[in-house]
């Protein structure tokens, strides 16, 4: 059994981390009113209480949806706080895992299939792609700390109301149509699969201190249709914006080398997964 903080309790992510790791582990995943990670004291305070394993760094400062309260412009001061926060505390904890984002790569010059060795040739414009950066320049000079870095994971518990499919999930579920505001090609990877890559990195050690999470790419128009079949409903699909976007999409290899046996659930399984549990919880969920 492992001694666990997860930070971001409340978030997407954690949440699914949380219900995964607690079966067999001790897992303690306060909230950002439970444990404020500005507060570096407060943060030091309970890692030296706890003495954990290990410390799963879920938590972020995204101001990027439209929907967004949070002020765009503490964006990389209050992403490397609550990093630096823990980091800083590496003495006191087995190992650190945090999860990276391909914004790292620098949006304005993302390539398809982006592998590990494509980070650093540029520097992030914006603060969010910035402050992962900085992040992973710190991870690989530390042996404790090693990035999970993402690039489209979705699943139950996150923001249906922005995040690409589970928001084709609700219009279906709720609608006659779905409404795509601009096809591109994305990377897609179910939570449930992100999941086993953190126990695989809580339990062994990997070689590496930075690997792609990241399972497949598709047009977002596929992923509609294939949400549609799942419906069996007669939706029609509408695209406001034809032009395809820049396409957004990592490179596996490196994890798949690593992590023997493992293999990503193909998307179509995922989909449907994702989907009948929206459908079974839509009054709960929906109506918030």
């Amino acid at each position: 059994m492992m001694k666990i903080l997860i930070t971001g309790g409340a978030g997407f992510i954690a949440r699914n981390l949380t219900e995964y790791l607690s079966g067999d582990n001790k897992v303690i995943a306060p909230n950002s009113k439970e444990l404020n990670l500005l507060l570096p004291e407060k943060v030091e305070d309970i890692i030296k209480k706890n003495k954990f394993d290990a410390v799963i760094h879920a938590a972020t400062y995204d101001a990027a949806p439209k929907t967004s309260t949070k002020d765009k412009s503490k964006v990389l001061e209050h992403n490397l706080k609550m990093f630096f926060s823990i980091a800083r505390c590496k003495g006191h904890f087995g190992k650190m895992i945090y999860f990276g984002s391909g914004a790292e790569y620098d949006r304005e010059r993302w390539k398809p299939n982006m592998g590990e060795d494509y980070f650093d040739s540029y520097v992030p414009g914006d603060q969010y792609g910035l402050s992962k950066y900085v992040m992973t320049k710190y991870a690989l000079s530390n042996d404790k700390v090693f990035n999970l870095r993402l690039f489209g994971v979705f699943g139950k518990y996150e923001d249906f109301s922005y995040r690409f499919l589970s928001n084709m999930c609700y219009q279906s579920i709720t609608g006659d149509k779905l409404v795509i505001q601009q096809n591109a090609v994305y990377d897609f990877t179910h939570v449930d699969d992100l999941l086993q890559v953190v126990k695989w990195a809580l339990t062994k050690d990997p070689p590496k201190k930075v690997y792609n999470v990241c399972a497949a790419a598709y047009e977002r128009k596929y992923i509609a249709e294939e949400v549609k079949k799942i419906s069996g409903k007669p939706l029609k699909i509408e695209i406001e914006k034809q032009e395809l976007g820049r396409e957004y999409s990592g490179n596996n290899k490196l994890l798949l080398s690593d992590m023997k046996g493992f293999s990503f659930t193909p998307i179509k399984k995922s989909i449907k997964k994702l989907y009948e549990w929206y459908d079974v919880n839509k009054e709960e969920v929906f109506r918030k």
